[in-house]
């Protein structure tokens, strides 16, 4: 039995995907696999039994990757499953910054008593004009999947739209609307753009990309929108641009006393990703890649591990080994198999950084014996056999 622990309230949708041979277990140190959202792991210590992670969600900052993959921990999140409610979410801050609706609503009920508010409303609504988006230029940092399906949405607005991303995937590049400017300068879209929405993850060389000299490059007036991480932004730059008028509003997705106090800016509680669809959409695909790699050994989605994909496990048995990625590894761990007299019938190696893991195919049986001494090789963090 596969005992799987969720750390968050997980869509049913997505653990009904498990069936007969897993199920949920209220324990974690009795867990095979985890699905979280939100739920901080850096200070959780993981059993030794544990063998994934599975993020309902894109963002995995609250997940040690490094520590996992240093126990062979798979981590993997789920791109793209929640990118359509993070778009809407996108477009409705855009709509937001450029017509004052929210003052709009905050008047009606600031004169909900008045018998006259619709003759009052007729006089006060003049303050509240905007601009439309309509023939304005959107410029989008990140052609990811959510980054994709903005651009695109914007182009059905009748916008103009940049598009900035130096690892752009041929997959994202399909997903584009042929009107979409793809440039290969941020400055392109810091420069041209009167509404800046940005979709890249926060690493060490992305924190703080958008700070006073980005800004700076910057129309005057513009609008800018952050659904992706508030790391991304220098806050007290962005702050000082909207008190001196550079920036005309600033959409965020994430509160902070910071973002909660500056002028001019429309901060929402994180509601980006919180549509019954996407959550549903990212535990069923979460719960998905778990038992794919449980039972079969593939590894789609990590962001710890490398992609490795070899299809349903249809006979004999697969062995699955995580290592090192030094020299001699490959060597030494078919040497264990040979020695076993075992016929390799297909294999992949496949690194990420300091780790890599392999699979081997075997035409016959894989006796315990030899996972054990597979693991036994220095530089070896797991082996493990799966039999169909």
């Amino acid at each position: 039995m596969i005992n799987i622990h969720c750390m968050n309230a997980i869509a049913k949708v997505g653990t009904d995907q498990f069936g007969p041979g897993y199920e949920l277990c209220d324990r974690l140190e009795a867990a095979d696999a985890i699905m979280v959202r939100s739920a901080q792991l850096h200070d959780v210590e993981f059993p030794d039994n544990l063998l994934a992670i599975a993020r309902a969600g894109a963002g995995v900052n609250n997940i040690p990757l490094d520590r996992c993959a240093d126990q062979g921990i798979v981590v993997f999140n789920t791109p793209g499953a929640n990118a359509n409610a993070v778009k809407e979410s996108v477009i409705c801050g855009a709509l937001l910054a450029c017509r004052d609706i929210l003052g709009g609503i905050n008047w009606v009920h600031e004169n909900v008593d008045e018998p006259q508010i619709a003759k009052m409303a007729e006089k006060a609504k003049n303050q509240f004009s905007g601009r439309e988006l309509a023939g304005k230029t959107m410029g989008v940092i990140g052609l990811g999947a959510i980054g994709a399906m903005v651009a695109n949405a914007s182009r059905s607005l009748g916008m103009k739209v940049l598009g900035y991303d130096p690892y752009l995937s041929l997959r994202s590049a399909w997903s584009l609307d042929r009107h979409v400017k793809h440039v290969t300068n941020l400055d392109d879209i810091l420069i041209n753009s009167d509404f800046i929405t940005i979709h890249v993850p926060a690493t060490p060389q992305t924190k703080g990309m958008i700070g006073r000299s980005s800004i700076a490059k910057m129309k005057d007036g513009v609008v800018f929108l952050n659904f992706a991480r508030d790391a991304l932004v220098d806050e007290q730059a962005m702050a000082e641009a909207l008190d001196d008028g550079k920036v005309s509003r600033y959409v965020t997705d994430f509160a902070n006393p910071i973002t909660a106090n500056m002028p001019r800016a429309i901060v929402m509680p994180h509601l980006g990703a919180s549509t019954g669809e996407a959550e549903d959409n990212c535990a069923v695909m979460a719960a998905n890649q778990l038992k794919d790699y449980i039972e079969n050994g593939n590894i789609n989605n990590s962001v710890n591990y490398p992609h490795a994909d070899f299809g349903p496990l249809v006979s004999g048995a697969r062995l699955c080994v995580f290592h090192r990625n030094i020299p001699t590894m490959i060597g030494q761990i078919t040497g264990v198999v040979s020695e076993a007299g075992l016929n390799i019938e297909n294999m992949s190696d496949k690194s990420m950084g300091e780790h890599a893991y392999s699979l081997i195919d075997i035409s016959t049986d894989v006796p315990d014996e030899v996972a054990q001494a597979v693991t036994a090789i220095n530089g070896v963090t797991r082996a493990r056999v799966l039999r169909k």
